[in-house]
């Protein structure tokens, strides 16, 4: 922006330089040569009486010499004498005798003036007044110097100025981008001086309002997770109570271990939310790439499948599991690899009838795991909306596998939904092996 601001402040004062520098530098040669020809004309009219009076060659000849200009003067008299040098051409000399009338002639020498002089008798003298080329532009360079001085200081003034403003609006503006990619990166704390024309500064300002409000409904938000979370509380406890009314019988055990581990969720979601707010990081670093300690997947997947296989035993499903004897390390929380194991097992028992069959399969490649959790139910008609936020699929709330992708992504790898070969739903999650320092190919298990 400061180069075409610079760019257009030189464009316009040149040409309106120009448009006046070029007429009042030909008025300036034409006033000089004025000067020295009216100079010229005078000096030749002064000599007219002279001649009106005497004609003696002596006499006009010192009379010449009077004026100062004995180089610049020369009279033809009567009788075809010349006193002086003359400079005129001879067929314009001898026209001005003839018919005796006033003419100016231009040689290469200069600037030539006849004036016919009557005397009495009929006679005619021609008195000649010379003017040098030099002495026809005298002073025309140095005012054409002082003019192109003050035109090259008046653009290069304008030039600055345009430059300096330019600045200003360049700098206000890669403020205002500065301050809104650090914004988009997660620092909330950014702000702006609104600085530059009134247009950046009202800019300014109102991304200073932005960010306000940002923070603002972010802090609502999480306020108001932190009060649902907390408000969970109440069934949570009410779980408790009948798992003491049922006694210490396992299935009291087993919903007391439930509600226990959601209590503990619960407790992290209203940590997490009350936490002050901070900037965001990058997906990896959040999902513990960054130096969280690393979790064999084949190893929580076998965990969570013991806790489901006793409502799939309840609910008649029959359960395939076939998990790698390899160590397949993941740089991610184990209590977040567990949810997400639970929420693909999960909605295979909400989406699919009871008796319905599912597998569970964990595989190593070279540089990633592969989690896949197969059934035979109807399967999912829409994949993308499956994946999709807040969009309802078969009474879903597309929250769980809209978590399980953001995290797998997290991690280097994908979800996708197909077909599986038992005629229902195939979810496969990857997630980059983590580096854990040991060999290539791991131990067994």
């Amino acid at each position: 922006m400061r180069r075409a601001l610079a760019g257009i402040a030189l464009a316009v004062t040149s040409m309106v330089a120009l448009s006046f520098l070029i007429p009042l530098a030909l008025l300036v040669r034409e006033q000089a040569r004025n000067r020295a020809t009216t100079a010229a004309e005078q000096r030749a009219a002064a000599l007219s009486p002279v001649l009106a009076l005497t004609t003696r060659r002596a006499d006009v000849q010192q009379a010449v010499s009077e004026l100062g200009s004995s180089d610049q003067l020369v009279v033809r008299l009567p009788d075809g004498s010349l006193v002086g040098t003359p400079h005129a051409p001879r067929d314009a000399l001898e026209r001005a005798v003839r018919r005796r009338e006033t003419l100016t002639v231009d040689t290469t020498g200069g600037w030539v003036y006849l004036q016919p002089v009557v005397l009495q008798g009929d006679r005619v003298a021609v008195v000649e007044a010379f003017v040098p080329a030099r002495d026809l532009t005298r002073g025309v360079a140095a005012s054409w110097g002082v003019m192109a001085l003050l035109a090259l200081g008046l653009v290069g003034g304008s030039v600055l100025v345009a430059d300096r403003l330019g600045a200003r609006v360049v700098r206000s503006s890669r403020s205002l981008k500065s301050a809104s990619l650090a914004l988009g990166s997660g620092d909330l704390d950014v702000r702006v001086q609104p600085d530059g024309p009134p247009e950046l500064q009202e800019a300014g300002a109102a991304f200073n309002t932005m960010a306000d409000r940002v923070l603002d409904l972010l802090a609502v938000e999480r306020e108001l997770v932190a009060d649902l979370s907390h408000r969970l509380r109440t069934p949570l406890t009410a779980l408790y109570l009948e798992a003491d009314r049922m006694g210490s019988t396992p299935h009291a055990r087993r919903v007391a271990e439930a509600a226990g581990q959601l209590e503990s969720e619960l407790d992290a979601i209203i940590a997490a939310a009350r936490t002050p707010l901070a900037p965001a990081r990058p997906a990896r670093a959040a999902a513990g790439a960054g130096g969280a300690k690393a979790c064999d997947v084949a190893e929580v997947v076998a965990m969570r499948l013991d806790f489901w296989s006793v409502l799939a035993t309840k609910q008649g499903r029959p359960c395939e599991r076939s998990l790698t004897p390899r160590l397949v390390p993941v740089a991610f929380p184990e209590d977040d690899l567990a949810a997400i194991v639970d929420a693909l097992i999960g909605n295979v028992f909400r989406h699919t009838p009871e008796g319905t069959a599912f597998a569970v399969r964990v595989e190593r490649a070279d540089s990633h795991v592969f989690l896949t959790v197969d059934d035979a139910g109807p399967g999912v008609a829409d994949p993308g909306a499956a994946l999709t936020r807040g969009v309802s699929v078969a009474g879903s709330t597309g929250l769980g596998l809209d978590i399980v992708a953001r995290a797998s992504r997290a991690a280097d790898g994908e979800l996708t939904i197909t077909r599986a070969p038992m005629g229902g739903a195939r979810v496969k999650v990857s997630f980059l092996l983590a580096d854990t320092g040991g060999p290539a190919g791991g131990g067994g298990r």
